[in-house]
């Protein structure tokens, strides 16, 4: 680069100075002017060439600390200086559905089933509105992250799904969390709708836990040290949802501490590079008292006290190959649920009242795969069914009243054939076509037609596994 600015020098000062013009002692001025312009010249690029050198070693200095340096927690009491200091990740989820349904939404149950009470979707034929959310996460210092989550329903209820605290770093794979949050039993519950592969929950969902189960409490996880994923997990709460009794409102019981609890262990690996997979076995135990439902066969108001245990295993199966799941890429899931229930069944809670000894076993389960055929569209299939068992009740076998005074416990297997499809232009949003097949009830069978979207303003972390 040096020798065309010289150049460039000497061509101005020929200009300057004609030749014919020039006597010896001139030409000998004007050497000793380019010498002395190039000599600053090349001063001046050594100069800055040196300066370069010593930025780029500070900088790599500097670097190779901070990489080192332990993280520092500000001193007790100290506060932010301004507003920008503190920037939690936030986001907003948005839904909406048009139905189709051949059968009257409002004559809708799970035939042999004490209802639960949970959210049931489509809500509506015609166009829906459905859940959105709210949700602001931050890590609050470095021991401590917050998260909360609030859920607008379509009748504009608001509703606090999540709010928590997490620790971050105890160390040896511990982690604890407490508040609301929902609970890590089985593989779906932890997710949220916007997280679903289809519009709506799935059969054992519903009949189980109300679409999801909650607690208002503390959860333990531990990640073993080892190659193959282990994980388990412990939680003591007041479950706030069914199959528990909320005491939120109404503690018979006037009981201190937990009211119910679930474990929880998890397994993982994958196989060569193009497979993973994820088992898990989890147990939910509550102690309902006066766990009330409306029969809308009769028209009666009942309810249940005593215990109800719950069994939930899952299995997943992800293949992409050679672990590129952007163009291509298969899931298979599947859950199954038993849930035993034993105690006492009053029968019209707000006339008669009568109680007896009530007692059953119902089981469960879905399975469905999900297949991306090409970049940003997929299909899938989900199949759901569940056994409502032969519930045993004392009024009856005392001869106090007849079975057909609980019609709604009578017995039935419902079931349910769903496909879909859905195209992603983006992680933020998603469209779905959805066709069901719904035999929940058995004199009818619905035929249902769904057009859905989901749409992500704002932060979008990474989905669990």
């Amino acid at each position: 680069m040096r020798i065309p600015v010289t150049t460039a020098l000497v061509a101005a000062l020929s200009l300057a100075f004609p030749a014919h013009a020039a006597g010896s002692a001139d030409l000998a001025e004007i050497r000793d002017q380019i010498k002395q312009i190039k000599d600053a010249y090349e001063e001046r690029i050594a100069a800055l060439e040196q300066r370069l050198a010593q930025a780029e070693k500070t900088a790599v200095k500097a670097e190779s600390a901070a990489s080192r340096a332990p993280v520092v927690a500000p001193p007790a009491g100290q506060r932010q200086t301004s507003a920008s200091g503190f920037n939690p990740e936030m986001s907003l989820i948005l839904s909406g559905s048009a139905t189709n349904l051949s059968k009257n939404p409002g004559q809708r149950r799970l035939q042999g089933f004490i209802p639960s009470n949970g959210e049931a979707m489509p809500e509506a034929r015609s166009f829906n509105l459905g859940e959105s959310e709210l949700a602001i996460s931050a890590n609050v210092d470095r021991l401590f992250r917050g998260n909360f989550r609030l859920a607008v329903a379509p009748d504009n209820t608001l509703g606090v799904e999540e709010a928590s605290i997490q620790t971050l770093g105890l160390g040896n794979g511990l982690n604890v969390k407490a508040g609301r949050f929902l609970s890590g039993v089985g593989y779906l519950n932890e997710r949220h709708p916007h997280e679903w592969d289809f519009s709506d929950a799935a059969l054992p969902y519903r009949a189980f836990f109300g679409n999801a189960l909650g607690m208002d409490g503390v959860q333990m996880r531990w990640l073993a040290p080892t190659e193959t994923y282990l994980e388990l997990g412990l939680e003591t709460a007041r479950a706030r949802s069914f199959p528990a009794s909320d005491a939120a409102t109404d503690n018979p019981r006037n009981k201190n501490g937990p009211m119910s609890g679930a474990a929880f262990v998890h397994l993982g690996g994958d196989v060569g590079a193009s497979n993973s997979w994820r088992a898990g076995l989890s147990y939910f135990s509550a102690q309902p008292r006066d766990r009330a439902y409306d029969d809308p066969l009769n028209g009666t108001s009942n309810a249940f006290s005593g215990s109800s245990k719950t069994w939930i295993a899952d299995f997943l199966w992800k293949w992409a190959h050679d672990g590129n799941a952007s163009r291509q890429n298969l899931t298979l899931l599947g859950e199954y649920f038993n849930r035993s229930e034993k105690g006492t069944l009053t029968y019209d809670t707000a006339a008669s009242a009568q109680t007896g000894a009530y007692r059953n076993r119902q089981a469960g389960f879905y399975a469905q795969a999900v297949y991306q055929f090409m970049p940003r569209w997929r299909i899938g299939y989900r199949y759901d069914r569940l056994d409502s068992g032969n519930a045993n009740l004392g009024l009856v076998d005392d001869g106090a009243l007849s079975s057909g005074d609980f019609p709604l416990l009578a017995k039935h297997k419902p079931q349910r054939n769903t496909l879909m499809m859905d195209w992603n232009p983006s992680e933020f949003s998603r469209v779905r076509l959805q066709l069901a097949q719904d035999k929940t009830r058995p004199e009818a069978t619905d035929n249902q037609v769904w057009l859905q979207y989901i749409m992500s303003l704002g932060a979008h972390g990474t989905h669990k596994f």
